[in-house]
């Protein structure tokens, strides 16, 4: 599958108490034409500040690393101007931020948000612009357009807000729409909706989607591929059936122990026990052994990332016991290991 989107080194930095912090560090991925990648963690993990970065959005004073590589259909992101970047978000990619309540300017009807982003990448009139904001609320399933377009954000219920934010995404019909947990503070039904929604659009209009979410319940069926994110690194990544059938990351496992089933033995969820520690307090090493039940000596090393089958990896010393021992032994070479840690 072609790479329209190849992220190399992604590095975040933002100026901390004792020194620089960077909350993304390292961060690789690549996201295929049509294709649905979720981007899964835990709150604290890097996941936003990892799509605000794919749009050059960060909020100040963070900043890329002058080495981070973001490719967007074979241009370099991360050296366009102004202008170029302009043409870029909205036209080319869409983003869905998490909260629409606060996303959406209170003073201007809904329909006239969604014409403002047709207009602003279309030279077309105020009118047909304002017929093609309400025929997106229409694909969008948004009941009654005509009148809903006239309305306020706050006239509408949070899951229409989130289909107006969806609508507006999709106006200058992008070749990636980012969605940064869109179903945030939604009950589970309206939640089912907006995903299936979101999944329908992706496959009609062939557009790429990054899903970014904390939830891997809404992952199942719907993405093609999973990145597991934790402090501010991808420590897991296959392809959605790999991972959800062999789950090999402590954090990843821990992510589906904590699941609630309907189904199957009725077994105690088991939590992953603290929390994911602020950038400046990062373990040395490995950043879940603080965490992690099955943490040795060997983890106060940095892990090596391991393949585990065919498109699937983790960053974990676990992934060597799974390696024959002539792989182990060279692979300990060049990390410069001894052969007993």
């Amino acid at each position: 599958m072609t790479a329209l989107l190849e992220v190399t080194n992604l590095v975040v930095t933002f100026p901390g108490a004792s020194g620089v912090v960077r909350p993304v560090d390292g961060v690789n991925f690549s996201l295929g034409r049509g294709e649905c990648l979720a981007l899964v963690g835990e709150s604290g993990c890097g996941k936003s500040l990892t799509s605000l970065a794919l749009l050059r959005l960060l909020p100040a004073p963070g900043l890329l690393a002058a080495d981070s590589e973001i490719e967007f259909d074979g241009a370099a992101v991360t050296t366009l101007d102004s202008e170029a970047l302009r043409q870029l978000r909205g036209r080319r990619i869409g983003i869905v931020f998490q909260d629409p309540m606060t996303s959406l300017n209170p003073v201007f009807t809904c329909g006239d948000q969604i014409a403002e982003g047709i207009r602003a990448h279309a030279v077309i009139t105020k009118s047909e612009a304002w017929r093609r904001a309400v025929a997106l609320m229409t694909e969008v399933g948004i009941a009654d357009p005509e009148r809903r377009a006239t309305e306020y954000p706050h006239q509408l219920s949070g899951g229409m807000r989130q289909r107006v934010m969806i609508a507006i995404a999709l106006a200058s019909e992008p070749d990636l729409l980012i969605a940064d947990e869109p179903t945030t503070a939604l009950d589970v039904t309206v939640q089912a909706q907006i995903l299936e929604l979101l999944d329908a659009l992706r496959k009609k209009r062939g557009m790429a989607l990054l899903l970014i979410t904390h939830d891997l319940g809404v992952v199942a069926g719907r993405a093609d591929r999973v990145a597991v994110m934790y402090a501010g690194k991808i420590v897991e990544e296959g392809l959605t059936e790999q991972v959800f059938a062999h789950p090999s990351h402590p954090y990843t496992q821990g992510l589906f122990n904590s699941i609630p089933r309907l189904t199957g033995p009725l077994n105690r969820l088991t939590p992953i026990q603290g929390q994911v520690p602020a950038p400046g307090q990062w373990p040395t090493g490995c950043r879940f052994r603080s965490r992690c039940p099955k943490a040795h000596a060997r983890c106060e090393h940095d892990p090596p990332v391991v393949e585990l089958g065919q498109d699937h990896t983790m960053r974990c010393w676990l992934g060597l016991e799974s390696e024959n021992s002539e792989q182990r032994t060279a692979k300990r070479e060049r990390l410069g290991l001894d052969s007993s840690e």
